[in-house]
Order: structure tokens, then C-alpha cells, then sequence
């Protein structure tokens, strides 16, 4: 799969991915009022809404990006309703041609991280029968109980050709509360990195592994180290605009080829049509806000790349 990621990126020379993370103060108010009149103000409507929301994002930028990202934290919060229109999202991305990262951070041992890789990238057995029981393409894992928990997702994304994400240096503030603490000198994520390096290299496609990591925009200087002590991994970026990142930021994430690295941008995509740049489309045409932000985002990485 990450070979299919670098293909897009290659095709649509946009190293970005839209985080489809709806919550229901994105949602324009004809959307929820539509889905509400058909289901009412009960988790089904609020589902239908975020539904119905992704799907004009997806068919007004599908053709100008590679990948989505969407978080599943925000379709868990409305139950069984929200994760079916979760996987429903997934299949209609992937209907649509883009590589469909799961925002799950999930991290067990043993069974437990082996049930979470079958449910999200792999298979699950039930008698004589499999099933795909959510289907994304990659997903994101959190490394922080050590390989116990990591190694049932890499068998199983050597066994399918998927892909993860590791959580290495996330762009939140707090992060540093852990993250940035020395061992024998050195930060913590430097060390995460280096696991990150050592699992990649028994998972490579191509020319990069199956094993990325997640690197927050918000640290271009850790960035820059840790694009040196993983230059297998493609790296997820967090952090692009609402949370401060920019283009000049993030040159030292990506390789010489200006390849090895992907942008996220979620709210600053998705809500577009709430920022004064973009206020002119309205509420009613937020899909084309969001895909002139695409535009915007696009223009921007390319240019910091094209005069770094």
C-alpha cells in the first residue's frame, strides 16, 4: 500500500491529506437540518449529517488529493451509528481512488493490538468464512508499550500490504511531557525513531517501508533530525495551518526527491468555508471552500519545496 500512496502523491503532486475529522459545529446548518428532518436529533441523524458532509468534501477534492485521513474518535462519539457511517466513508474513498489512513492510535500487547489489526487493516475469521471488518489502508499506532504492541500490526501489514503510522513526535503542546524527556542524553523520540527505522526495514515496499511515522508540523527542527534517523519511513505531518504549521516549515520532512513526507489538514480543509478567506462561497457551496483550501495548501508546500 505505501507504494499506492507514493503513486498518488506522484500522480496528483499534492503531498497532502484531508483529515475527515466532522464534528457537528463543521457541519453547515442545511446539512444537519436536511439529515435531522429524515432521522431526527438522535445519534442516526447526526451520523447521516456527518455523512452526508464527507461526501461533498470527498467528491470536490478526490481528484486533487491522494489520501484522507479520517479520525475515528469523531464518528465513535455518535455509537454504532457513527462507525457505520465510518466504515461507509472508508469504502467511498477507496471507491473514489484515495489511500485511506484510519486515525486510530491504537496500542495494546498481544491479542488485544493482534484484534485491532485484524478489525482495521487485516481479516477477521468467523468459521469458515472472512471478513474485512473496516478496511482502511493504513492506520496509526501508538508505539508507547514497546514492541509487544507494534509487532502484531506489522505481521499483519506484511501479510495485507498495508501500512502504519507511528506516533513519534505529536504536535500537541503537552507532548514534550514525555516525548522530549532524555534517555542517556538523547530525547525520547529520537529513540522512538530509531524502533520506527528498525521495524520499517522488515516491511519495505519499493523504495519506502510500510512502517511510517507521525511527526508533528509543529517541530520543524525535530523534524529535521528525525528525517535523518528514518529515511525509509514516509512521515505523517499534523500540525499543517489551523495548529500553525506552514510550507516553510515543513521542507526538512521530505526527502531530496520530494517525496517521504504527507501534510495533514483537517479542520482548515473541512471548514473552509467558516474562514474569512473563503467566506464568499457561503455555507451552502462548502465543498468548493474546501477545495479551493486543497488549492491553497497545495500551492504553498510545492512552492516552500520548489525555493528551499
Amino acid at each position: 500500500m505505501i507504494n499506492r500512496l507514493v503513486e498518488n502523491i506522484k500522480r496528483t503532486g499534492a503531498p497532502i491529506v484531508v483529515g475527515l475529522d466532522p464534528m457537528l459545529d463543521y457541519i453547515p446548518e442545511h446539512v444537519k437540518e436536511n439529515a435531522f428532518e429524515e432521522f431526527g436529533e438522535t445519534l442516526e441523524g447526526a451520523a447521516e449529517a456527518v455523512w452526508q458532509f464527507n461526501k461533498e468534501i470527498v467528491d470536490k477534492t478526490c481528484d486533487l488529493i491522494p489520501a484522507v485521513k479520517p479520525q475515528i474518535a469523531m464518528y465513535e462519539q455518535f455509537g454504532l451509528p457513527g462507525l457505520a457511517v465510518f466504515k461507509r466513508t472508508v469504502e467511498y474513498c477507496q471507491e473514489k481512488g484515495l489511500v485511506v489512513i484510519g486515525d486510530i492510535k491504537r496500542g495494546d500487547i498481544g491479542s488485544t493490538s493482534a484484534a485491532y489489526a485484524a478489525g482495521h487493516i487485516g481479516k477477521v475469521q468467523v468459521g469458515s468464512k472472512s471478513y474485512i471488518p473496516f478496511g482502511e489502508d493504513f492506520i496509526t499506532v501508538n508505539p508507547y508499550l514497546g514492541s509487544d504492541g507494534v509487532n502484531p500490526f506489522l505481521k499483519v501489514c506484511r501479510e495485507e500490504k498495508k501500512g502504519m503510522f507511528i506516533l513519534v513526535k505529536t504536535s500537541n503542546p503537552s507532548s514534550g511531557e514525555f516525548q522530549d524527556q532524555l534517555i542517556d542524553g538523547r530525547p525520547l523520540y529520537e529513540l522512538v525513531g530509531e524502533k520506527v527505522d528498525a521495524w520499517g526495514r522488515e516491511a519495505m515496499g519499493d523504495t519506502y517501508s510500510y512502517v511510517g511515522a507521525v511527526v508533528g508540523a509543529t517541530y520543524p527542527e525535530m523534524g529535521k533530525v528525525l528525517r535523518r534517523i528514518m529515511p525509509k519511513a514516509y512521515i505523517l505531518v499534523p500540525g499543517y495551518g489551523a495548529q500553525g504549521g506552514k510550507g516553510k516549515d515543513l521542507v526538512h520532512f521530505f526527502n531530496e526527491d520530494g517525496l517521504g513526507a504527507i501534510v495533514n489538514s483537517s479542520r482548515g480543509i473541512i471548514a473552509a468555508y467558516k474562514q474569512e478567506k473563503y467566506a464568499d462561497f457561503g455555507a451552502e457551496h462548502f465543498g468548493d471552500a474546501s477545495r479551493a483550501a486543497v488549492r491553497d495548501m497545495v500551492s504553498d508546500i510545492k512552492g516552500a519545496l520548489e525555493n528551499r
